[in-house]
């Protein structure tokens, strides 16, 4: 159980995701190693899998996108191939930040596309930049200026492999937050699994990313793998 503490309201608006989702038909037939729709739905965390002040939005239509994986003013990652979908996104908004937790397993039928769909998404990833900076926001997505930093590296998860995007974001001192960001893509027989959780907090002027953000993204994403056969 992560005990991160409540966060902020007014923030949630940085954390939109555009479509989110329950799962959709067609869930392939178990064959060998193959994962199917409805396992993969089953993995993906529930609010109670995390903590009590954690909250799932009403479900909406199945989203055409993916979150952002180089941050900054990118456009959310379109899906590779055409998958059937699983997908659950979560949060936790209080009155110092706000967390969130966006799950999405892409299933296709054979393994060739799976692999197909992740070698896509790590060409995105390792084209993000380095280093942005981004100035104040107005209108509907206000958002103070700010600095953000991001690295891709390779990641392996017992008999899943893929990448890791996290990216950490450091607003100007006039508004005083950090926001840290870790994108995870693994692949295992058929299907992809794509998880960003990101964490924004008020208050914080140092530079410095959560001390236990990378533990508690990488718990986040072995209990979900945990319930996988």
């Amino acid at each position: 159980m992560l005990e991160l503490g409540r966060m902020l309201r007014g923030m949630v608006a940085i954390l939109a995701v555009v479509g989110f989702a329950g799962c959709s038909s067609g869930d392939p037939e178990p064959d060998g190693g193959k994962l199917t729709v409805s396992m993969m739905q089953n993995a993906l965390l529930k609010p109670a899998d995390i903590g009590p002040t954690w909250k799932a939005p009403p479900e909406s239509a199945p989203p055409a996108t993916l979150v952002s994986v180089c941050g900054g003013d990118t456009d959310p990652a379109i899906i590779p191939g055409k998958p059937s979908l699983a997908s659950a996104p979560l949060s936790d908004e209080g009155t110092k930040g706000v967390q969130s937790l966006t799950q999405y397993a892409l299933v296709y039928d054979d393994i060739i596309s799976a692999a197909t769909a992740l070698a896509t998404l790590r060409a995105v990833a390792d084209a993000c930049p380095k280093s942005v900076q981004r100035p104040a926001k107005t209108g509907d997505r206000q958002e103070p200026a700010y600095t953000e930093t991001a690295n891709t590296s390779s990641l392996e998860e017992g008999s899943w492999a893929g990448f890791v995007t996290v990216r950490h974001k450091q607003y100007d001192k006039a508004h005083p937050a950090t926001a840290d960001v870790a994108v995870v893509v693994l692949t295992r027989a058929n299907v992809v699994l794509v998880d960003q959780y990101a964490i924004y907090r008020l208050g914080r002027s140092d530079a410095s990313a959560n001390p236990q953000f990378a533990a508690d993204w990488q718990k986040l994403i072995g209990t979900t793998l945990s319930r996988l056969p």
